[in-house]
């Protein structure tokens, strides 16, 4: 182990390498949509290097800007064959992801998939709504799911079509309230602490943002959407995180750059492509992705904070039934709580 690196062997099965290149897939788009300069780069060579596809070029960037920009807003532009890629199978066999379903769902309504925790890159969330790798549609017939992110993540040129064909779109409630009225079975898949919570995504972690989240609620007031809490088991072991304590100067730094850029850089690390020690990959650990029963939410116009507030405290509740009824399958003691912050 040169420098305490603990090197992949050379004879490794075909299979795994191709179950790694699929993970490099997945953390290369996802580095590159909230960073988008190798796109851009991509479109500033051509435009440099091959003026005659200079009309092209500005004729897309004119339509993804202007022309198309609210798609991302208006329910994406899923593609059943890319949510049916081979490649998501081998992203599913590298750690394993499996998808755990504890009821069946009545495919003439809607539902809002409300995910925990968001990890550092939502790897098993992503396998499970933005892609068929562990079967959602042959679990759940009839339910159509919107993964939600941010939509910094949809604004890099090339990546956002590619992301958005997997069936991602903002995470707008302008957005949610499109899916959410698009007929019965459309549902929207979201992680609801998202960005700020993957600075406490960290190996044993329980902690979810989740105190001071009500949008969620009150849009399921406003369609009538059910809730369904998800908690994938295992998401917050398949990275590490550089220690960022609340009032921590790197905690401070963290926050100031989400008030900025609407997401949080955690300082993480995994293993590589071809070690087991260092790298931006994560690591190979079972995901068990439980899938609760839903919450029968009934519509109104305009809730108020005390409908709000009822409906919240009976999502909390039922998460917290689903999170202690499961843990001690998937390796999570038996005196371990959620800690809502």
């Amino acid at each position: 182990m040169p420098f305490g690196i603990t090197f992949a062997p050379i004879n490794v099965p075909l299979r795994r390498r191709l179950q790694t290149l699929a993970v490099v897939h997945y953390v290369v788009i996802f580095l590159m949509s909230i960073g988008p300069a190798i796109p851009w780069l991509l479109i500033t060579a051509l435009l440099v290097f091959a003026p005659i596809l200079s009309p092209l070029i500005i004729s897309y960037l004119f339509w993804i800007y202007v022309w198309d920009r609210q798609t991302a807003h208006r329910g994406g532009r899923r593609l059943s064959f890319m949510r049916r890629l081979s490649l998501w199978t081998y992203f599913r066999d590298f750690f394993p992801i499996d998808l755990l379903k504890t009821s069946d769902l009545d495919p003439s309504n809607n539902y809002i998939f409300c995910c925990h925790p968001h990890g550092i890159f939502s790897i098993g969330h992503f396998a499970t709504f933005g892609t068929e790798g562990t079967g959602f549609s042959e679990k759940y017939p009839g339910i159509t799911p919107h993964l939600m992110t941010l939509d910094v993540n949809l604004k890099a040129p090339l990546l956002r079509d590619y992301i958005m064909a997997a069936g991602v779109c903002a995470s707008s409630k302008e957005s949610c309230l499109h899916c959410l009225n698009s007929g019965p079975g459309h549902s929207v898949a979201l992680v609801v602490g998202g960005a700020a919570e993957s600075l406490e995504a960290r190996p044993g972690s329980t902690t979810l943002v989740l105190k001071d989240r009500r949008g969620f609620v009150k849009i399921a007031l406003m369609t009538g959407a059910s809730l369904v809490p998800v908690y994938a088991f295992g998401e917050n072991n398949l990275y590490k995180q550089v220690d960022n304590p609340p009032g921590s100067l790197l905690r401070r730094v963290q926050g100031r750059i989400k008030k900025t850029m609407g997401f949080a850089p955690p300082v993480f690390y995994g293993r590589g492509i071809f070690n087991y020690t260092l790298g931006l990959l994560p690591h190979r650990h079972p995901v068990h992705v439980v899938v609760g029963e839903p919450i029968d939410v009934k519509k109104v116009e305009n809730p108020d904070d005390d409908q709000v507030e009822k409906v919240y405290k009976q999502y909390t509740e039922a998460l917290i039934q689903l999170f202690n009824s499961h843990k001690t399958k998937y390796g999570v003691s038996e005196d371990t709580e959620l800690d809502f912050v």
